[in-house]
């Protein structure tokens, strides 16, 4: 599907809702694309991109960066505490503040570095033993503990479990952010993005729908 299709979507999404055009931030999700789709993209117009790995991005935006000027590039996937100073070099925004250990090392080289992309912290709304993200019931410490360590939270992200109705993952998430005097929503991908704009997302990350079917199997015979 065209990026042009999905940026009417998003616009059609935002009016239903009765939000402002352009309230809503598309993450188009690069990870393991070939580097021909994402530059179509970028030739496109479109400037934000969202990644899994640390190593991947380290390997493909500084000469994307180099060649079509300022952009913004999304962590979206777990982040090694050992690559949280890696991290901070390469993207605009972190969706997966998840632990306190993570939490701690970014607040440690935030204040050494004096600066600090916008993070996010993850929810993990269904509860999965499997998924990364902080449970429901301790949100709300986890965020305070975050903001005692003078980390500059934008907001909420989660993912919610394969298979299941979307909408009332979206809706705790929100509730979660507006009582804790958050405004920034990470939720809705390539199959429920108009739902967690109704919900209030503030950014969605849409990949397949955008590049087309990812190969894992060509990413882990080319890292092999």
């Amino acid at each position: 599907m065209p990026l042009s299709d999905i940026t009417r979507r998003i616009a059609a999404a935002e009016a239903a809702a009765g939000r402002p055009p352009g309230s809503v931030t598309l993450i188009a999700v690069s990870k393991v694309q070939p580097l021909d789709r994402v530059v179509a993209v970028l030739e496109a117009g479109h400037r934000v991109f969202g990644e899994n790995y640390v190593q991947e991005a380290a390997a493909k935006w500084p000469d994307l960066r180099a060649r079509f000027g300022p952009l913004a590039v999304h962590m979206i996937g777990p982040l090694q505490t050992n690559k949280a100073r890696q991290a901070l070099d390469l993207f605009e925004a972190i969706h997966t503040l998840d632990r306190p250990s993570l939490a701690g090392k970014l607040a440690r080289l935030v204040q050494e570095r004096g600066h600090c992309p916008e993070l996010f912290v993850q929810i993990n709304t269904g509860a999965e033993p499997q998924k990364a993200g902080v449970l429901p019931d301790g949100a709300d410490a986890f965020i305070a503990a975050a903001r005692a360590m003078d980390l500059p939270l934008a907001g909420l992200m989660c993912i919610p479990p394969d298979g299941e109705d979307s909408r009332p993952h979206f809706a705790a998430l929100a509730d979660m952010a507006a009582r804790n005097g958050l405004f920034g929503l990470s939720m809705g991908m390539s199959g429920d993005f108009e739902a967690a704009i109704a919900a209030g997302a503030t950014h969605v990350r849409v990949g397949s729908a955008i590049f087309g079917a990812r190969d894992y199997a060509a990413r882990g015979a080319a890292s092999a």
